[in-house]
């Protein structure tokens, strides 16, 4: 049981380094990006949870509204057999052959 404790731990703590360190140098929130990365990496543990509560910039996480997706394009023929105009030229030179 402790392992697995363990490995959380180590789970949670590597996120909280890696969202730090990913997050741009403008969203953090109340100190510069470095101190952050210097709490998180002293203060194992209570320095995660820090950077979750105080540092992460907000609107973060499953609140956030998901991106626009941009209009989809009107799909065009995907191989000569999919092409009416293909297929209706193919069918004439097929009766002109007769």
């Amino acid at each position: 049981m402790s392992v697995v404790l363990g490995l959380a731990f180590l789970a949670f703590w590597l996120y909280c380094l890696f969202d730090v360190i990913t997050t741009p140098d403008n969203e953090t929130r109340n100190l510069p990006k470095v101190l952050w990365v210097l709490i998180v990496v002293v203060v194992v543990g209570f320095g995660g949870l820090l950077w979750l509560l105080l540092g992460r910039p907000r609107g973060t996480g499953a609140t956030q509204a998901p991106p626009e997706r941009p209009a989809a394009r009107p799909e065009g023929p995907r191989g000569p057999d999919d092409d009416p105009d293909f297929l209706r030229d193919l069918e004439r030179r097929m009766r002109e052959e007769d």
